[in-house]
């Protein structure tokens, strides 16, 4: 009896850890050399948060940025033997298997640059555009018909310098974000202190100065790293790694224009160690954002008013060392944080009421974490 009780209590262990086909996945890649950097894809239980080990792709290093074809057929990864080396660095092209996580490589494509770290895609799926940190610059590849990329036929050589000899002595491109209406890319310069607006055409894959407002300028310092346009379309948010702040921008669609409103610290006032944000998201429902802190090893939560401005929820431990990247599930449910340095992937808990966070299992092993992507 004691047999036939142990053997029901495992099948059901073992029953509850199997993805079923209509599971989301989800892709994490490992940014690492070697053997070690590839692709990870895992099935997701949105019951309970569960993240379930599927498949892991090789063929790939320092895929430090990902991201997902709008169909949801195709993944694109950053791909670079040596990461930010004097040779430029390459986008890989892959068609993803089915709901197995197994991915297809198609081809690669030149990024452009060094130190190649974020990638998007417009909403017709036909041009990828990337960010290039090492030798600031951006450009704009185009997709074609069966998911391969061909080379760039957009390219941006961002100028200039900022105050902090240390980290801005030239221009370092640390991210480029689409805008809801697939009119503009927003790109975020850690080393010029501001956010460059360019037109897309999509079509053809081309980005173009925007004559209404070419950028926008940040605080002496600061140090713009990513961004994220709220749901309404109306709003964007600028997490700065050098000065570990938030800025809201209130955002005009038919001109692009950008224009300042609020800037908020991710860091208790108390705090006087080194640390530099990373990442920036907000729940689908418009009402909360996070920002990770990477030294104070945290997650900063904030409410968003009506009018857009941010206030302080709490600060949340990130339960792993260098959070990097994060996820939020298109329900609303879950945050996902991808702690780099830490060898860890943590998934919090959303509180709908109050936005803040608990951790749900423990964290799943991984070397070198950087990216997190959901297939639709």
């Amino acid at each position: 009896m004691r047999f036939f009780t142990t053997f029901i209590l495992s099948a059901v262990l073992i029953m509850s850890t199997i993805v079923r086909a209509d599971d989301p996945l989800i892709f994490v890649s490992a940014f690492a050399a070697g053997e070690k950097g590839a692709i990870h894809a895992f099935g997701f239980d949105s019951k309970t948060g569960t993240l379930i080990p599927k498949q892991r792709t090789t063929d790939v290093e320092h895929p430090f940025f990902l991201v997902i074809s709008p169909d949801g057929r195709f993944l694109y990864s950053i791909d670079a033997e040596k990461f930010g080396d004097a040779d430029d660095e390459f986008v890989a092209a892959y068609a993803i298997q089915g709901r197995s996580g197994k991915l297809e490589r198609l081809n690669q494509q030149s990024a452009k640059g060094t130190a190649s770290c974020y990638l998007d895609i417009d909403s017709t799926g036909k041009t990828v555009v990337l960010s290039n940190y090492s030798t600031g610059s951006v450009a704009g590849l185009p997709v074609q018909a069966d998911g391969s990329l061909g080379e760039a036929t957009s390219f941006v050589q961002h100028e200039g310098s900022s105050v902090n000899p240390k980290r801005q002595k030239a221009p370092y491109a640390h991210s480029i974000v689409i805008s809801p209406d697939n009119r503009f890319a927003l790109a975020a310069d850690l080393g010029i202190d501001k956010v460059l607006i360019y037109r897309l055409d999509a079509a053809v894959s081309k980005l173009s100065v925007n004559t209404a407002q070419a950028s926008v300028s940040v605080d002496p310092g600061s140090g713009p790293r990513h961004l994220t346009f709220h749901p309404n379309g109306k709003s964007v948010y600028l997490i700065n790694e050098l000065k570990n702040t938030v800025t809201f921008f209130a955002y005009e669609p038919q001109s692009g224009k950008l224009t300042t409103q609020q800037t908020i610290s991710t860091l208790p006032a108390d705090f006087d160690g080194v640390t530099h944000t990373a990442d920036v998201k907000i729940t689908p429902n418009g009402k909360f954002l996070y920002g990770t802190n990477r030294g104070h090893d945290s997650i900063a939560c904030y409410r968003i008013g009506d009018d857009g401005m941010l206030s302080l929820v709490k600060i949340e431990p990130s339960l792993g060392k260098g959070p990097q990247n994060l996820l939020i599930t298109p329900d609303g449910q879950w945050l996902i944080c991808a702690n780099m340095p830490g060898n860890s992937v943590v998934v919090f808990r959303i509180n709908s009421e109050t936005g803040e966070l608990t951790a749900t299992g423990e964290p799943i092993s991984m070397p070198m974490p950087s990216c997190i992507r959901w297939l639709k």
